[in-house]
């Protein structure tokens, strides 16, 4: 049996709160209607950044010269690696971190590895079970919406249920052809397929194009 050291007992516990404070901010946002935070790579962000400072802020600890050795292998992630969205960033800072971390002390890096790790498969298992009960916990933003399925509609009128779907990540009115346009994406084509179902039978819509990744 593994038996656990107050210190350690004191890491869990603040790497708990420091998870559950990224999951109330990520929250929050969503709930002032800031779509952008409600992605995926924002939301892993949240949750993983303050861990994973809390492991830096740990292992430096009392250490000037480790101090300036990880801000000088930290800075060579952010500025010397094309960064594609804010999760790669965070997970690039992870991997530094992690070695660093075993570096000094083993049990902080395999700790820190695996609460990465349960935290990731933890939101893959939640967004699977949300998907079955036909529940999106994530939005997509446009840079995302490149690797899923898209459904492109022009209409010559405002369509509000495709105004207001859960799936839209655009909406762009062109005042000299009166024209709507209308992109929509979800990673669940038959989520898509029912908004098509209901565009065909709409006699407002002009075009229709459904796209796959």
């Amino acid at each position: 049996m593994i038996e656990l050291t107050d210190n350690q007992l004191l890491f869990f516990l603040k790497a708990f709160f420091a998870i559950m404070s990224g999951v109330l901010i990520r929250v929050s946002l969503t709930i002032v209607k800031q779509r952008w935070a409600s992605t995926y790579h924002h939301t892993m962000s949240y949750v993983l950044l303050p861990l994973i400072t809390l492991t830096i802020t740990t292992v430096i600890s009392g250490n000037i010269a480790l101090s300036l050795g990880m801000i000088g292998a930290l800075s060579i992630v952010r500025f010397r690696n094309p960064v594609k969205n804010p999760f790669e960033l965070v997970i690039f800072f992870g991997l530094v971190t992690i070695g660093i971390a075993m570096s000094v002390d083993v049990k902080y890096g395999i700790t820190l590895a695996m609460l990465i790790v349960v935290v990731i498969l933890s939101s893959y298992l939640i967004e699977q079970i949300a998907n079955h009960f036909k529940v999106n916990i994530y939005s997509m933003s446009f840079d995302e919406g490149r690797h899923n399925y898209i459904l492109e509609v022009s209409s010559n009128e405002s369509i509000e249920f495709l105004k207001n779907s859960k799936y839209i990540i655009q909406y762009v009115f062109n005042i000299k052809s009166d024209e709507r346009h209308y992109r929509l994406v979800s990673n669940n084509a038959n989520d898509l397929i029912e908004v098509l179902e209901l565009c065909e039978a709409d006699g407002r819509v002009l075009s229709i194009e459904f796209n796959r990744p």
